[in-house]
């Protein structure tokens, strides 16, 4: 043997397995709002607990949960590589505030990756909406779109690293769609696809109870319940509009394609079967928030 030449490549090798083994771990951070709606609806909290306790068993994933709205921290964003916002939006969004656009704008455009979860995906016309669209691909607007509780029928899906190891499903949430996307859905890729009846289209939906003539004009056309996003400047987002009963986490598509995508914002590859994880029914009681239960 060579020895001048083996060596080299000994060090090499020794040297890639060590930076290998030491990488960073992509630190996902999951941010839960403050509680509302009655209990087993927009259980934040629990919510975001039970995808840190799934992601924890995924290799090479750091999970960081801050509960009960934004972090009194003001570095809890250094080192995130995607954050999720679950949390109630609106003209209240915690997140769609002026200085925390800019903020999740300049995160972005360094590669970290920007999802919302149902409420979370709402946020009022104008700047906060174009930022939504920029970030995540499209958002939730009043009375454009709409939220009522049905059962859409999820068939096929995309080729797209969301998708692994997904198969089709029918679960009845708070699904909402019509969003208000990004202008010829540029860059954005739509993941969960299901066509609303007409019965649906009508109402009532959650509020306000509708119907609305746009919505119920489109009858027949297939709607996005899920979609994934590439931004100018690299960086990924999401959103997800079911979430609004807690118990369907407990569904394990459901849950996937959510695992998935965290995976897919934070740039990791995502595996070929999607991301595995169990959840119990006792795991769906824990870390609810004390709401008033009649």
């Amino acid at each position: 043997m060579n020895w001048k030449r083996a060596l080299p490549l000994l060090f090499l090798a020794i040297s890639t397995a060590f930076t290998s083994a030491w990488a960073k771990d992509k630190r996902i951070v999951l941010m839960a709002g403050v509680p509302s709606h009655p209990p087993g609806m927009h259980e934040f909290n629990a919510g975001v607990q039970l995808l840190k306790k799934c992601l924890e068993g995924v290799p090479g994933v750091e999970p960081v949960v801050y509960l009960s709205g934004w972090p009194s921290d003001p570095k809890w964003y250094e080192g995130a590589d995607a954050i999720l916002f679950y949390m109630d939006g609106g003209a209240n969004h915690p997140a769609a505030k002026p200085e925390r656009i800019e903020l999740l704008r300049a995160l972005n455009r360094k590669g970290v990756g920007i999802a919302c979860a149902h409420y979370g995906v709402e946020v009022v016309a104008g700047d906060p909406g174009k930022a939504w669209q920029d970030l995540i691909g499209g958002y939730y607007e009043n009375q454009f779109s709409v939220n009522p509780m049905w059962e859409p029928d999820f068939k096929s899906f995309p080729k797209h690293p969301i998708t692994s190891g997904v198969k089709p499903f029918q679960i009845r949430d708070e699904w909402y769609f019509n969003m208000h996307f990004r202008e010829g859905m540029k860059g954005v890729t739509p993941i969960l696809v299901a066509t609303p009846s007409d019965a649906v289209r009508k109402g009532p939906y959650v509020w306000p109870a509708g119907p609305y003539p746009h919505v119920v004009d489109a009858s027949g056309r297939q709607e996005t319940m899920m979609w994934a996003s590439e931004n100018e400047g690299g960086g990924r987002g999401f959103g997800f509009t079911g979430g609004h009963i807690h118990t369907n986490w407990g569904n394990d598509n459901f849950r996937k394609v959510v695992l998935n995508a965290l995976l897919w914002v934070a740039k990791m590859d995502v595996p070929s079967e999607g991301v595995a994880s169990k959840v119990s029914p006792e795991d769906l009681t824990k870390n609810l928030d004390p709401k008033e239960r009649k």
